[in-house]
């Protein structure tokens, strides 16, 4: 699971923002005073930070900078001060988004995933394969075989069935599935995501309520299993 320290005052906000992210895998660790925060981060391991700007005791800014000298965390700034001159001195402290209050938690959601994958970098180009039973992806080929067979995927069904063997045992949200392949508009709807799933258990020869490989996990996603 995701771990993220969230530097924030409004506790409203954070809890809020913590009950919608831990369907996707998010765990949000919440510090009001930044002192606190600074000193949480310095002793627990997280993945990300969400800092506010406006602080008690000491400014945002002053935080974010902080938070750089000693490392190298992605941080993201939630705040409500809209000035271009305290999103320019974010970034320059070290920042590495900056997200104007109010906003849609989906939104940062989609933010949190896109700067984790920037953070762990590029997959190396070589053949790279992950088996499951009679099932092999190989990504260098971008091609998915059963029975040694190549199945005649599209490019979204080749997406979704390629992430969710690489994310295999963990819950995935049909969200996350459209932030993260590219073969599908962020505009597409979990119906339809649903339906490209259908699709794709139809080429497997699989029954959706006894399912093999894609299993369905109510209200949030899917999960792959060997």
């Amino acid at each position: 699971m995701t771990q993220v320290l969230m530097i924030e005052d409004d506790l409203e906000l954070a809890e809020i923002l913590t009950e919608y992210l831990e369907p996707f895998q998010i765990n949000i660790t919440t510090a009001d005073d930044p002192y606190i925060g600074l000193s949480t981060l310095d002793t627990q391991k997280f993945d990300l930070v969400i800092l506010d700007l406006t602080l008690p005791g000491i400014d945002g800014l002053e935080v974010c900078k902080e938070i750089r000298k000693r490392h190298s965390i992605p941080i993201i700034i939630s705040s409500a001060r809209t000035d271009i001159t305290d999103k320019v001195t974010a970034l320059e402290n070290g920042a590495d988004d900056y997200l104007p209050k109010p906003y849609n938690p989906r939104e940062l959601q989609a933010r949190i995933m896109s700067l984790l994958r920037r953070q762990q970098g590029v997959v190396p180009t070589q053949t790279i394969t992950t088996k499951a039973k009679d099932l092999v992806l190989n990504e260098t080929q971008m091609s998915i075989t059963l029975h040694n067979k190549i199945l005649p995927l599209t490019a979204a069904e080749y997406g979704i069935l390629s992430y969710l063997m690489k994310k295999e045992g963990g819950v995935v949200s049909r969200e996350d599935l459209i932030y993260n392949i590219e073969a599908i508009n962020e505009e597409t709807s979990n119906k339809s995501i649903d339906v490209i799933i259908g699709r794709i258990r139809h080429k497997l020869g699989e029954n959706p309520k006894e399912p093999t490989y894609i299993h369905a996990i109510r209200g949030i996603g899917y999960k792959f299993l060997q």
